[in-house]
């Protein structure tokens, strides 16, 4: 992305491995950018993975942070890595706070768990079980979330870093169809907007996701899927 200096703290340069549609790489892209830490992003194909990234990713997933000659996985961890190494932490500065937040970010990850089932189910009414399943749990955000804009309040943190992608997949599930799931919380609401204004949020991502993501739906031969395939076919005909 840059041949900047590292930060402060940071000694050696930042490659992270990335997929165009990986929410958990976004996460990792929010804090990088709010944290103006410079880094490389090396896009791969999930599907197609090198074999270079096979002997580098023990799990298979992205992403993977490289730090010099060391490799690290999973998201939470490169999240607390950064934490510890750079400046402009993300965290609070409480330890009951941390944990609270730590324990909303894993809310986040079960419900990221809960739209993948959702955009991956074939049968009709396992589908309305997995809009119910979403949609109970925004309900129980809706209950958490104070004033705003931001999670913590006027603070941006990590739990922002986690919701900012949640959120951008009702920017394309909105489009292929109304299914309910953010409706009457408008909590929920002015945090999605907030934090789709945040500049490290909107540029997690090109300018072509929205379409990739689009397409992906389609191509997973799920409900979901069908009715994006009859949305683009009614717009196209339309048009």
């Amino acid at each position: 992305m840059s041949n900047r200096e590292p930060a402060p703290g940071q000694t050696q340069p930042l490659v992270l491995i990335s997929h165009v549609l990986c929410p958990y790489v976004q996460r990792a892209v929010i804090s990088l950018s709010e944290k103006g830490v410079p880094f490389e992003r090396v896009d791969i194909d999930l599907a197609n993975k090198p074999d270079w990234f096979a002997k580098i990713s023990p799990l298979g997933k992205t992403p993977v942070l490289r730090v010099g000659d060391t490799v690290i996985f999973e998201s939470a961890v490169i999240l607390e890595y950064l934490e510890e190494t750079t400046e402009h932490p993300l965290h609070s500065a409480t330890p009951l706070e941390r944990a609270e937040h730590r324990a909303w970010m894993e809310f986040g990850s079960a419900i990221l768990r809960d739209i993948a089932g959702f955009y991956s189910v074939a049968d009709a009414d396992r589908f309305g079980e997995k809009a119910e399943a979403l949609t109970a749990k925004f309900e129980v955000l809706e209950k958490r979330l104070g004033g705003g804009p931001y999670f913590g309040g006027e603070t941006f943190s990590l739990v922002d870093t986690v919701f900012g992608p949640i959120f951008r997949y009702f920017d394309v599930f909105d489009r292929i169809g109304d299914f309910a799931i953010l409706a009457g919380k408008p909590k929920n609401a002015a945090w999605r907007q907030a934090l789709m204004a945040r500049p490290s949020v909107r540029g997690a991502v090109a300018g072509d996701y929205e379409p990739r993501l689009w397409q992906f739906i389609e191509n997973r031969g799920s409900h979901l899927g069908t009715l994006a395939a009859s949305r683009r076919a009614l717009s196209q005909s339309v048009a």
